[in-house]
């Protein structure tokens, strides 16, 4: 079973303090992750249901609200069929389809009340 929501994203000024923070509070392994983009800590281990990550990012600032990403893959045309219907329903594309590496492609938009929301599309494979 595939879960609506694929990955989130809490934005993080300090990662290192925000990093022991949420390993202090959740019991959980996060691991430090480099894969060219932002910097992010990544929840990790069987615990984790839901896969998300500690990001430093400028585009998404603390206290902005946690960045969720939908899971594309049972939307009508996958990632490019929501990307040519969020105009059209009163938002606007943030980040257009973007490769990230062997995890597929994201796309951020804002929605018609002004939140960022993320979809992601796994390789298929």
């Amino acid at each position: 079973m595939q879960h609506i929501i694929n990955w989130f994203e809490i934005p993080t000024a300090q990662l290192g303090r925000a990093t022991e923070f949420y390993r202090a509070v959740t019991g959980y392994d996060l691991q430090v992750e480099s894969s060219g983009g932002p910097e992010m800590t990544v929840f990790k281990g069987e615990k984790a249901m839901l896969r998300g990550a500690l990001v430093r990012d400028e585009r998404h600032q603390p206290g902005a609200g946690t960045l969720v990403y939908l899971n594309v893959t049972a939307f009508p045309g996958g990632l490019d069929g929501a990307l040519e219907r969020v105009p059209g329903a009163g938002g606007s594309i943030v980040l257009p389809r973007t490769a990230i590496g062997p995890n597929g492609w994201i796309a951020l938009f804002k929605d018609t009340e002004g939140n960022t929301i993320g979809l992601h599309q796994a390789l298929e494979g």
